[in-house]
């Protein structure tokens, strides 16, 4: 529970309307709450994947507060919360900015998985005879000759010796090692300069 923020109200609020503030005050929280997401994940990440309990939360709170304040809202902290409407008001704000962050991190954890199961059907080939989908197109697969590597989407690249377990090796390991670096999922282009021979690229928007 949140150490009580002790409030002291001038105006007891009757009725279901609830104080004045409190909906700008809500407001507010969500919004930072929704502009702090790539710090909550980062924390996240940081924390080995375990939540790091609603200490963003507070923040987020404490932060609004001090604003709201000073555009002349409210009283300060400390000398809340003796009022239990008010009191009652903000830890519902709370709670509802808890269930956010929960919803965060629960979106997260359903991407990284999403992206688990992506890369595990691209590198089993969706297909026992050891084909390869094409990473350009993800759709049709490789044809690899020990000179050539093509693909009916208009792939096609010279190599040397190059097999089908070489390929998936190297298709392996290089989207691996992103995706210990980085949680996005890569894309594959083919590239050729002027001179230099056509050439599989992969690269990461983030």
């Amino acid at each position: 529970a949140m150490e009580a923020p002790p409030w002291r109200s001038r105006a007891r609020y009757k009725g279901r309307a609830g104080p004045p503030w409190k909906e700008t005050y809500r407001l507010r929280c969500m919004e930072r709450l929704r502009s702090s997401r790539a710090k909550l994940l980062e924390r996240y990440r940081q924390a080995g994947g375990s939540p790091s309990g609603p200490a963003l939360v507070q923040e987020v709170m404490e932060q609004e507060w001090r604003t709201l304040q000073a555009l002349g809202g409210t009283e300060p902290l400390p000398q809340m919360l003796e009022d239990p409407d008010e009191l009652a008001v903000l830890e519902e704000i709370q709670q509802e900015l808890i269930l956010q962050e929960q919803l965060v991190m629960k979106e997260y954890e359903q991407s990284l998985q999403f992206d688990e199961e992506c890369l595990n059907a691209m590198l089993d080939g969706l297909d026992a005879s050891d084909k390869i989908i094409c990473p350009v197109c993800r759709k049709n697969n490789l044809t690899v000759r020990n000179h050539v590597v093509f693909c009916q989407c208009g792939l096609y690249i010279s190599t040397q010796d190059m097999t089908e377990e070489k390929l998936q090796s190297l298709l392996e390991n290089t989207v691996t090692e992103h995706s210990h670096r980085c949680f996005h999922n890569p894309e594959f282009t083919v590239t050729s300069g002027m001179e230099e021979e056509a050439s599989l690229l992969m690269s990461c928007a983030v």
